[in-house]
């Protein structure tokens, strides 16, 4: 684990984000959530920075702007903020979060049952990113989240989440975000279809395909360049750093088709021992996701976590 005084924990623990102060003290130094440090950081989280800035742009019960539009304007909708909210850690109980949760599930029902009479259900990531921050929310047994889990889980295992954005071929970015979303789904409560699935997005990411090569189904055979950088936040898209975590939840770093992404990612520190990351989205999302400094520390808090995890060198200060 890292020390309190390791050079990464010291700028990691700088940051204007409390989330991120959060984050390193527990998934980094491994600090319990009783720890005093711990709970004076998830307090901050919830009364300054980026999520109670979000919370009071709420423009309506449940809704941010547009007004009855939940996917435009990217990324600070209704449906992305709750994404956001969910990645930085908001209360879940927070009435505000709440009230856009309720508002999502409601807004998304037909469109589910509709698509869920397909043969080749479609919009992946959307439902996805719902799931992730329904679940986080504490709405594990609701119906309507129910039927939206097993229909990506039967999309993931049957058709490795066809996409008709990505000329009805199997989406690489699709299967990422299911499995993001079934890895939230605790073990004991997750269906054979959710277990099938996971199982089929794990054999697609690193067995069918190889992921440091990025040779999945794609018209023309193109690597989108979003791929090869490090770059927090992420919201329908993907990336090599973002494969990772979701691996990463699965407790599945130590796949051996694994190894050559880490050994890339390790390799991609440079000389401070930090990482450089990128914010494609900056311009387009809530202001409060904050500057280049921030974006660098979320990415390289997420490498060093998933390095920790997986037994590599994550706290080397001069690799190079």
């Amino acid at each position: 684990m890292f020390q309190e005084d390791h050079p990464l924990s010291l700028w990691l623990m700088k940051s204007e984000i409390p989330t991120i102060r959060f984050l390193t003290l527990t998934l980094l130094m491994d600090l319990p959530k009783t720890h005093s440090k711990v709970q004076e950081a998830y307090r901050s989280i919830q009364l300054e920075g980026p999520v109670p800035a979000i919370l009071n742009r709420q423009i309506d019960k449940g809704q941010w702007p547009y007004k009855n539009n939940y996917y435009t304007p990217k990324y600070v909708s209704t449906h992305w903020s709750l994404l956001l909210l969910k990645e930085l850690l908001v209360d879940p109980q927070t009435p505000r979060f709440q009230d856009g949760v309720e508002y999502m599930l409601s807004a998304t029902t037909n469109s589910i049952q509709e698509h869920g009479n397909q043969p080749t259900p479609d919009l992946q990531c959307l439902w996805s990113n719902i799931i992730r921050y329904a679940i986080f929310a504490g709405r594990i047994g609701d119906e309507r989240l129910t039927m939206m889990i097993e229909l990506n889980a039967r999309s993931l295992a049957e058709n490795q989440c066809i996409c008709k954005y990505n000329n009805y071929l199997p989406c690489a970015w699709g299967v990422n975000r299911v499995m993001w979303a079934l890895a939230a789904i605790p073990d004991e409560k997750r269906s054979s279809t959710v277990k099938g699935g996971l199982e089929k997005g794990i054999q697609f990411m690193l067995q069918q395909y190889d992921l440091l090569q990025a040779n999945y189904p794609s018209p023309e055979n193109k690597v989108h360049p979003l791929w090869f950088k490090l770059s927090f936040p992420l919201f329908y898209q993907s990336d090599i750093l973002m494969t990772l975590r979701i691996l990463a939840d699965l407790d599945q770093l130590g796949q051996p088709a694994a190894q050559p992404a880490l050994n890339w990612l390790e390799s991609k520190r440079v000389k401070n021992g930090f990482w450089r990351g990128s914010s494609p989205f900056r311009q387009r999302t809530w202001p409060e996701l904050a500057d280049k400094e921030e974006t660098n520390r979320w990415v390289s808090l997420y490498a060093a976590w998933i390095l920790k995890k997986a037994g590599k060198k994550y706290d080397q200060i001069d690799p190079k």
